[in-house]
């Protein structure tokens, strides 16, 4: 377990953010954005506070909030998920809301890969539960499914900061075949299991795209003694790795001097605590030996230096000593069930 991660519940811990607008999520539809848009509800970012910033509606509140409801009903909004998946749980975040908060809030789900309509079926994912000022609400989903919409219902208006949808990608592996894809992406399903430090961030390493800034991916702070740095990445499949990407986009005067890649196949139902996996991890089996890097630069490394390891699981970037990635790429074929 990690410093960042104490006191939060499992699935936030474990599963990524579906409603992330970096990873993808995108607003459908509200019935009503007077005071603050739904797009904002969505940003990877902490809400922020401007007081005495107004624009020409009222205070500005970084998040979705809607207008003082007059009549009967509640408002409500659509949010397109980053990518299918299931879902284990939600926060509903109203930091800085605090006499403009929701009283209460439900979530449904759907699955309409073309988009919901009149015709869609939603599900209750959770039922009406109330909601405080400016605090993180953190709830469990309540059914099992596969899901590309919500639903966030608010009763009866009013704001919420973040949105986050905690749950795990679902893997189209016959449309995938034989391909050969980037098996650490966010999107089809790899997660960060565990890192020695991550004091500027880490969230992204996995995330689409290149970084847009020197904000977008893993850093740590500044190592005062010896030894270096890592992380561990679960893949979203077992694969055999052909293909490891490093990226160092927009880190120029804190990129590490050089990095390795080891890897292991724990199983694709492995559950390991994080204190049993970190101390495997210092044995596993190297697939890039310790490679120099430099500034801003992609570095890709093929089968020239990938060590044949077999199927693997799991793997561990270690960058001595320190600094900052801003993409991890881990490319390779899905392994078919029986190969050893």
């Amino acid at each position: 377990m990690t410093i960042d991660s104490v006191g939060l519940p499992d699935f936030a811990r474990k599963a990524i953010n579906l409603a992330s607008a970096g990873l993808g999520a995108r607003p459908v539809f509200a019935t009503d954005e007077f005071f603050a848009p739904l797009e904002r509800l969505l940003q990877d970012c902490p809400a922020v506070f401007h007081p005495g910033v107004y624009d020409e509606h009222g205070k500005w509140m970084d998040g979705w909030e809607t207008r003082r409801r007059r009549g009967p009903g509640h408002d409500h909004a659509i949010v397109a998920l980053a990518a299918t998946g299931r879902i284990a749980g939600f926060d509903v975040d109203t930091t800085h809301f605090t006499g403009n908060y929701p009283s209460a809030c439900a979530i449904d789900a759907c699955l309409a890969p073309d988009g919901p309509d009149e015709a869609t079926a939603w599900t209750e994912l959770l039922g009406m539960s109330p909601l405080g000022p400016s605090a993180h609400h953190y709830f469990a989903a309540l059914a099992d499914g596969t899901w590309s919409h919500i639903r966030l219902r608010i009763y009866p208006d009013g704001g919420v900061a973040r949105l986050r949808v905690y749950g795990t990608p679902a893997l189209d592996r016959d449309r995938i075949g034989d391909d050969v894809v980037d098996l650490a992406s966010s999107l089809l399903g790899g997660r960060i299991v565990v890192f020695s430090n991550g004091h500027y961030g880490h969230q992204r390493l996995l995330a689409p795209g290149r970084g847009i800034n020197m904000g977008d991916g893993w850093e740590t702070r500044r190592r005062r003694e010896p030894g270096n740095d890592w992380i561990i990445v679960r893949l979203a499949a077992r694969t055999s790795i052909e293909r490891i990407i490093v990226d160092t986009a927009h880190f120029k005067g804190n990129y590490p001097d050089a990095c390795s890649v080891q890897a292991a196949d724990r199983g694709e139902t492995d559950c390991t605590v994080d204190a049993a996996l970190t101390a495997s991890s210092l044995y596993w089996r190297d697939v890039l030996p310790r490679q120099k890097l430099s500034a801003d630069s992609i570095h890709e490394y093929g089968p020239d230096l990938i060590e044949e390891v077999g199927c693997a699981t799991h793997v561990r970037l270690n960058i001595y000593p320190d600094g900052g990635v801003s993409r991890l790429r881990v490319f390779g074929r899905i392994a078919r069930a029986g190969t050893p």
